[in-house]
């Protein structure tokens, strides 16, 4: 193996690679009268660093299970898939859940969190599955959950944070392991407009700031509308969107 070191140009292509790479994906499931339903139909996206991209579209159209395929947690029927330039169809199991836990961040409408411990408990739990320090595990938890306005809460339990303060929490931890993705399935499904409108600019501000990859499924306007791109799930196939008519 070479151990020459990479050129700038080289290094600024690597940068610039895209971080979701989806090429012709299909799923299909298997309708009870045994007759196959195909949800996605040829999926295409590409998306980079430092971009965000909503995916909008009417209930049952196939979204969430279009960003799980993203995220490597669901296999396509066909098509495939590339997080940060791995090709995730080759990969076996070990190998698949290895790729996700240190490329993927993934943040849901439930945030999931462990009720007997504290914020920065949770946010610290990821790191400390990979091996972390401690104390390299505080620290890192401690920086994410001020960036995300909650430094004056890192000792409290969920139950002691508000809806709100509870998904920041879910975001922070999200982002613990330093992922390349960040993936959202309606994370402010749940939250009133107040707290809703202060996510989804924490969520625009992120994909610059942490230079991730950001795809959110989302039926707020608010949320697709602060995106760099929006598209629309739509007969199984992904279009361009006019977010003025998100519902």
């Amino acid at each position: 193996m070479s151990n020459a070191p990479v050129s700038a140009a080289a290094a600024a292509g690597l940068a610039d690679a895209p971080v979701i790479e989806a090429f012709g994906l299909v799923k299909e499931f298997r309708g009870g009268d045994g007759g196959v339903i195909r949800v996605l139909n040829e999926v295409a996206l590409t998306v980079g660093r430092g971009e965000m991209v909503a995916i909008v579209g009417e209930s049952g159209a196939g979204k969430s299970t279009l960003l799980h395929m993203l995220g490597a947690l669901e296999r396509p029927s066909a098509g495939r898939v590339r997080l940060g330039g791995q090709a995730v169809e080759s990969l076996n199991e070990e190998a698949l859940d290895a790729l996700r836990n240190r490329t993927v961040g993934f943040v849901f409408q439930f945030h999931h969190l462990l009720r007997e411990f504290s914020a920065v408990e949770n946010v610290m739990m990821p790191l400390r599955i990979a091996g972390v320090p401690d104390r390299e595990a505080r620290e890192r938890a401690e920086a994410l959950l001020e960036r995300v306005g909650l430094a004056s809460r890192l000792h409290h339990r969920p139950g002691a944070l508000s809806g709100g303060e509870q998904q920041r929490t879910a975001v922070a931890r999200a982002l613990a392991a330093r992922p390349a993705v960040l993936l959202a399935d309606e994370p402010s499904g749940n939250l009133d407009r107040h707290n809703a409108e202060q996510l989804h600019d924490l969520f625009a501000e992120l994909a610059r700031d942490q230079s991730l990859g950001l795809v959110v499924v989302t039926h707020n306007q608010s949320l697709a509308a602060r995106a760099d791109r929006a598209l629309s799930l739509e007969g199984g196939r992904l279009v361009e969107s006019d977010v003025r008519e998100v519902g």
